[in-house]
């Protein structure tokens, strides 16, 4: 069984790491800004002829740049050419070549995109029309050659443009067979290290492939004839009278001879980050083999590799250490011959530092850095808005130095795009950066109140993207705390952005960004929410079954209960198969009556959108009985354990393995037990591998072991072994020294040391003791020391306070001391703080945030740890006068690297007092002076309540009381309200403007018995405050309270005051339904009607789901569950049909909620009576509408006979009626044509629609679309020959059957293009 789990892995982090800090500085495009390029096409562009030209050139910029280009370094004016275009609002160039030949439009081009802030330029963009010329022609005559001869044969392909892939192929278009002794080259020729007699054929043909136009050319083939020496025997006898030239038949071995490169030593140039390819070509017989070496160093593992038979080396990306000397080894049995070839690695250009855009305030200095290296080392040259910078204006504030450019107080109006150029002869870079300057007070880019959800244990990162001029500081707090967000576990980077490294449950709540400069402050709060991660907790097992049984693999997983599981089962990482025996469940797979393709390794995969786990398991099957399946268990025990090889320290234990039961064992555990120190309870030692039956034992003196062994198979452990024979080790000096050493006071004139006490197992030996030590560090030389036992901890007195002291802890027992211990530096005691932070200032920041500063306390005065600052702070008092005086002091903490701290949540428009100390391990120092400072005014807090009186027929009195929390001078009220009802749905809005010093107001002309909803709110010079709502309906005699339904309105004695009324009208528009608090269900009545009995009634309620019950009175054989019930929402009157005659019926109003369970309103019951009325007997023979349809079905019978006998008497059959009898449309068929009687007729199958299809809701039924008649298709004129074949499209049934049943839903298309 296999198992994996995945989480945000580190390559996932590393990407999300580089898209966070990797952007360059982006300036909000609603801020004045110079061009920047965004997209431009390649240098070297190749272009095909076949195609429009489109060269690229997108840039952004404040205002929108205008764009302008340049060919071969002169204006290139686009309004003068026809052929070519510019995209509206960018310049990219369209150029159609239609009628034109390409090379006309060849050429360096070069894109400017310019505003009032600058120009940005492209790259030279060379433009150049790809080529894949044909081969030209030539007659090859047939290559004779001698057996065992080299041999090549050239290729030669046109040059093209790129140029072409190469490869040999014979007239079937099957690829030649090659190896080390027949192979291509770099060039493309075909090599032949020697020739042998199956070498011979006519179709050896090179093909060149043009890989920009898809184009394929051929040579012309190649015949080779292979001549073997007894043929040249023959030919030489015959002319030489019986003489052999040669005295046997196989030709002469050679030794390796190079082909290509010649000689012994060559050389190679290759460019920086490019493709080396070294070619070894060698010919002799019997066919070299080549070998390859670097005599300067070894091969870049990842980057090389050697093809085409060993002939080629390769290595891709090259870099300076790949320079050097290169052996190319070729040998045979004859001999081995070496050639040498020494690369050099030159280097176009490439960037070290890429300027950056700089966004400067007035006043402000920086730099744009420009560094490229390569070889030869690139020549800098800089330009502004794309003119030379030593034929620009002069800037008294630019200094240029090579590389860098230098801005000192850069002054507005100086923005401009610099352009850097790196070059040499290999090549050349280009980039722009812009330098703004403005000033622009701070803003928060990344969208407010994001949530970032990550899994337990990983890495979080929240951003913080933000802009201003100068740049702002961006600093992170959590929730309500003051104290910004360093060091472990956070980390801030450069670009804001928050990362924690292992982000945990506590993790989890609201981050608060701040970004300030000396312009403002903006914040923006996100959310992080820390996930639990998914786990498998039941995983599935190995399963052996027979054919034809079941099998369950089962796979309960434990996730989040905040995240979306899902639930993927797989058969050797594929899909399962599409069986019906495989039955997935929630935590389970079962496969039913399984086969023997079945076998295979089945995995469960738990997925959510942040992680997954999953687990494998594999099944088996085997045949079913008699063949017995082979049962799989745990292995038998181990048996007769030995101890051999005893040394002081070590032992050898050997032992016999027990049954494996069908499972291989994996490793054997050996565990032991002490009986010295700590009897009956073992311990793991060491393991070995399933293979060995004995292991080597590392030992500790003093301990008297006690041996025994389990094995592992893939089932699980066996049963542990018997016990060894008892091996008593000796006594011996400690080898180890206690841990957890450590040094600290516990009053301000003591030192407490403190140790882990070691164990018996650690001793050693009896007599164990400790050697405690100490000395005051950079003062004392010598150490005091004392000797205890049987204890953890010593106490040193009389130290002065909080002094730095050195302490080690030895330990000793009856055979020695233990080496020497290590020194660990502690403090004694520490005692209160005895100053106070100077210099204590305030700045506030806004109406609910101050900024509090001061200078740290000298490391004397603290007499301990320092562990930070306190600020205590607390209202005095509103900047109301008559506001009482309240003291609730509040506390924050702040490290002690810090000297400023902030204090949010502050009430606006009041009087704060503080003071600062500090603090240490032992408690707070003295106070500072309480310093006070005021915050400005802010929103208002919510009116403190809102009453409706004095309703009537039309109009509403609104009463309300000012904010409990001015926050400052109120300047108003803002009221508004819109009619809801039962209908969910809310009116328009109308809102009022109130003064002040107004606290009640009379709303006219309301529309009568209608729920109105107000919302209501005050303001001041900061914004209007929190809303307080209200519900209401005008009545004649009551009013419907109702409570507030967003906020929780406080209540007092305000004195009411009558307002003149205000005119208006009442909205007329949907509502939106709310819950009453007063009856439901009024004026409930009922009357007799011809058709039944009528209720009407008057309801006042929320609820949707209203009803009609009825139940016959005196049933009591009905519960209270067996009233029949009408729905009858949205009415006010409903009639019961289908009540007995002479019964009487207790009926009631009743309204539930949206389950349809609960009853939340129910009226007084109503007692009915169906009074008995006398039948009426209606004879059908004397109704008017009766007669009328006999006397039209007479009629239509009439018209049909008519119709027959016309066509019986028409004439004889023609080929086009024997054609239209066949293809009779199957839906309508009114007679047969034999004896004018009707013809079957299926009203239930013809006119069913088709499957998916639709009823129209006119009720019309289309005719089905499988009608074999091409009329219904046709859109044109149709007609048929004398034999009845169609020679047109038809129209006139067409235009008929769409007027009459709208268009057909055929494709007429695909009919007429069939036809």
């Amino acid at each position: 069984m296999e198992r994996t789990r995945t989480r945000l892995g580190a390559a996932v982090f590393l990407m999300l790491i580089l898209g966070h800090l990797g952007n360059a500085l982006e300036v909000p495009l609603d801020l004045a800004q110079p061009p920047t390029i965004t997209q431009q096409s390649p240098k070297d562009y190749i272009i095909d002829p076949r195609e429009s030209i489109v060269i690229h050139c997108e840039a952004k910029g404040k205002p929108h740049p205008s764009f302008s280009w340049t060919r071969n370094g002169t204006h290139f004016d686009i309004d003068q050419d026809p052929k070519v275009t510019m995209r509206p609002r960018s310049g990219t160039l369209v150029v159609d070549i239609s009628g034109e030949k390409a090379e006309t439009y060849e050429g360096i081009y070069q894109c400017t995109a310019r505003n009032k802030h600058g120009a940005a330029v492209s790259n030279n963009i060379v433009i150049r029309q790809s080529r894949s010329p044909l081969w030209s022609k030539e007659r090859n005559e047939p290559i004779r050659v001698q057996e065992g001869e080299a041999l090549v044969l050239h290729c030669r392909p046109p040059a093209g443009l790129p140029p072409p892939i190469i490869f040999w192929m014979d007239v079937n278009f099957q690829r030649l067979p090659q190896s080390s002794r027949v192979f291509q080259a770099l060039n493309g020729d075909l090599y032949f290290s020697n020739v042998l007699k199956e070498d011979s054929r006519n179709d050896y043909i090179c093909y060149a492939r043009f890989p920009h136009t898809q184009t394929i050319q051929q040579k012309q083939p190649i015949t080779l004839l292979v001549l073997n020496l007894d043929a040249v025997n023959e030919t030489v006898a015959a002319l030489f009278n019986e003489t052999d030239l040669f005295s046997d038949g196989l030709a002469e071995e050679r030794k390796p001879t190079f082909l290509i490169p010649s000689g012994s030593s060559s050389s190679k140039m290759v460019l920086r980050g490019q493709v080396l390819e070294l070619e070894c070509i060698t010919e002799g017989l019997p066919t070299p083999e080549v070998s390859w070496s670097k005599l300067s160093g070894e091969f870049p593992d990842k980057r090389t590799s050697i093809v085409t038979f060993q002939k080629i080396l390769r290595i891709v990306n090259v870099s300076d250490a790949d320079a050097g000397e290169y052996r190319c080894t070729a040998h045979n049995r004859l001999a081995s011959v070496h050639h040498t070839i020494r690369v050099t690695v030159k280097a176009a250009p490439y960037w070290l530092t890429t300027p950056r855009n700089l966004v400067l305030a007035p006043k402000e200095k920086g730099q744009l850095i420009c560094r490229a290296s390569g070889t030869p080392k690139p020549t800098i040259n800089w330009a502004m808005n794309g003119i030379p910078i030593e034929n620009s204006p002069e800037d008294p504030n630019r200094k240029v130095e090579g590389d860098t450019i230098i801005f000192e107080e850069v002054q507005t109006g100086s923005s401009a795009v610099y352009q850097c150029n790196a070059s040499n002869e290999y090549g050349y870079l280009l980039s722009n950066a812009f330098v703004n300057v403005l000033s622009e007070t701070p803003r928060v880019l990344t969208p407010a109140n994001q949530v970032y959800q990550v899994i337990r244990n990983n890495h979080a990162l929240l951003d913080c993207s933000s802009f201003g001029s100068p740049i702002p500081k961006i600093t992170w707090f959590k929730d309500s705390q003051s104290s910004t967000l360093e060091g472990d576990p956070y980390l801030l980077h450069e670009n804001g952005t928050l990362e924690i490294y292992v982000a945990q449950a506590l993790n989890s709540g609201k981050y608060i960004c701040v970004a300030r400069n000396t312009l403002g402050i903006a914040e923006n709060h996100v959310y992080l929410e820390v996930k639990e991660p998914t786990r498998i907790l039941k995983q599935p097992k190995y399963k052996v079954a027979q054919r034809n049984r079941n099998v369950v693999f089962e796979c309960k997983v434990k996730h989040d209960p905040t995240l979306i599981p899902i639930m993927i089962w797989l058969k050797d990482n594929g899909e399962l198969p599409d069986d019906e025996r495989f039955l997935v469940d929630s935590d389970s797979l079962t496969i039913t009556d399984v086969t023997e393709n079945d076998a295979g390794t089945y995995t469960c995969i738990m997925n959510t959108t942040l992680d997954h786990d999953s687990a494998s398991a594999e099944l088996t099957v085997v045949e079913a009985a008699p063949t017995p399946a082979t049962i799989y268990e745990q292995p038998d025990p181990p048996t007769d354990l030995e101890l051999t090889d005893m040394k002081p320290r070590s032992v050898q234990l050997t032992w016999i393995p027990g049954d494996e039961h069908n499972s291989p064992i994996h490793k054997f555990v050996i565990q032991y037990t002490d009986s010295l120190h700590d009897h009956g309870h073992w311990h793991n030692l060491t393991h070995v591998p399933g293979s060995k039956t004995t292991a080597h034992l590392e030992l500790s003196p003093y301990v008297h072991y006690s041996f025994r062994v389990l094995a592992l198979n893939a089932v699980g452990l066996s049963d542990p072994s018997n016990p060894s024979h008892m091996y008593k080790t000796n006594p011996a000096a400690p080898d180890e020294n206690p841990s957890g050493v450590k040094g600290f006071g516990t009053e301000h004139d003591n030192l407490m040391i403190l140790w882990k006490p070691m164990s018996g197992l650690q001793a050693n030996g009896p007599g164990l003791q400790y050697k405690v030590m100490w000395r005051k560090k950079d003062v004392d030389k010598n150490w005091t020391s004392v000797t205890v036992a049987n204890v953890s901890k010593f106490m040193v007195s009389g130290t002065p306070t909080f002094t730095p002291y050195e302490v080690k802890v030895q330990a000793i027992n009856n055979n020695g001391i233990g080496p020497d211990p290590v020194v660990v530096t502690g403090h004694s005691g520490e005692d209160l703080p005895v100053q106070a932070p100077d210099n204590v200032q305030v700045l506030v920041l806004n109406s609910t945030l101050a900024e509090v500063h001061w200078e740290p306390v000298p490391p004397k005065t603290v007499r301990g740890h320092l562990k930070g600052y306190k600020v205590y702070y607390w209202r005095e008092r509103s900047l109301h006068k008559h506001n009482p005086h309240r003291v609730e002091k509040q506390l924050l903490t702040f490290s002690g690297n810090k000297s400023h701290g902030m204090l949010p949540g502050l009430q606006p428009y009041s009087l704060y007092l503080f003071n600062v100390m500090v603090y240490n391990g032992k408690g707070e120092g003295p106070a500072s002076s309480n310093l006070q400072f005021e915050t400005p005014e802010g929103v208002p807090g919510r009116p403190s309540f809102l009453r409706i009186t004095n309703s009537n027929l039309n109009n509403l009195t609104l009463e309300w009381g000012p904010p409990n929390d001015l926050n400052g001078h109120l300047t108003g009220y803002i009221l508004k309200y819109q009619q809801v009802n039962n209908s969910n749905e809310l009116g328009p809005m109308e809102e009022l403007a109130l003064p002040a010093n107004k606290t009640s107001i009379t709303l006219p002309n309301l529309k009568y018995s209608t729920r109105y909803k107000f919302y209501f709110n005050a303001k001041t010079g900061q914004g209007a405050g929190p809303v307080i709502t209200e519900e209401a309906v005008t009545i004649m005699d009551e009013v419907l309270m109702y409570q507030p339904s967003v906020d929780e309105a406080g209540g007092g004695n305000t004195r009411t005051q009558t307002s003149p009324p205000i005119a208006g009208s009442p909205p007329r528009h949907p509502f939106h339904k709310v819950h009453p608090a007063a009856p439901a269900f009024r004026n409930v009545s009922s009357s007799v009607g011809e058709n039944g009995m009528l209720i009407n009634w008057e309801y006042w309620g929320a609820e949707k789901h209203v009803y009609v019950e009825y139940i016959v009175k005196n049933d009591n054989t009905l519960g209270e569950e067996e009233w029949q019930k009408e729905y009858v929402n949205g009415s006010q009157a409903y009639v019961l049909k289908g009540l007995k005659e002479g019964l009487s019926y207790r009926v009631r109003m009743v309204a539930k909620g949206h389950d349809d369970q609960a009853v939340l309103h129910q009226s007084e019951e109503l007692l009915v009576t169906v009074p008995a009325m006398p039948s009426r007997q209606v004879d059908i023979a004397t109704q008017g509408w009766f007669i009328g349809l006999m006397c039209a079905i007479a009629l239509l019978i009439l018209v049909l006979l008519i119709i027959c006998f016309i066509k019986r008497n028409k004439g004889g059959k023609y080929p086009v009626k024997e054609k239209e009898d066949a293809h009779t449309d199957p839906e309508f068929q009114p007679m047969k044509e034999d004896d004018c009687t009707f013809g079957e007729y299926s009203d239930t199958e013809d006119h069913k629609p088709l499957k998916g299809s639709r009823t129209p809701s006119n009720g019309t039924v289309h005719r089905d679309s499988s009608d074999d008649s091409l009329v219904d298709y046709g859109g044109g004129d149709g007609q048929f020959n004398e034999d009845g074949s169609f020679i047109g499209q038809y129209s006139g049934k067409s235009s008929i059957r769409e007027t009459a049943e709208g268009p057909s839903p055929v494709n007429t298309t695909a009919m007429n293009s069939f036809v």
